[in-house]
């Protein structure tokens, strides 16, 4: 699998909603926690530690 680098969010305005939501209640700390599972529960939907590494070079930028 390479990555999906175009837009392929199938509700990106949902998504945000839905990820804003979930943090409103929350701390910082507790928001960057959630952060940190849901990065690990997508990646392990992706699976390949080749594109998780590939997706960690292009986030850092």
């Amino acid at each position: 699998m390479s990555l999906v680098l175009t837009p392929n969010i199938e509700a990106p305005d949902a998504f945000y909603e839905a990820l804003t939501e979930a943090q409103r209640e929350m701390t910082e700390e507790q928001a960057n926690d959630m952060n940190a599972r849901l990065v690990l529960i997508l990646a392990n939907q992706v699976g390949s530690l080749a594109d998780l590494r590939e997706a960690i070079r292009l986030a850092k930028g």
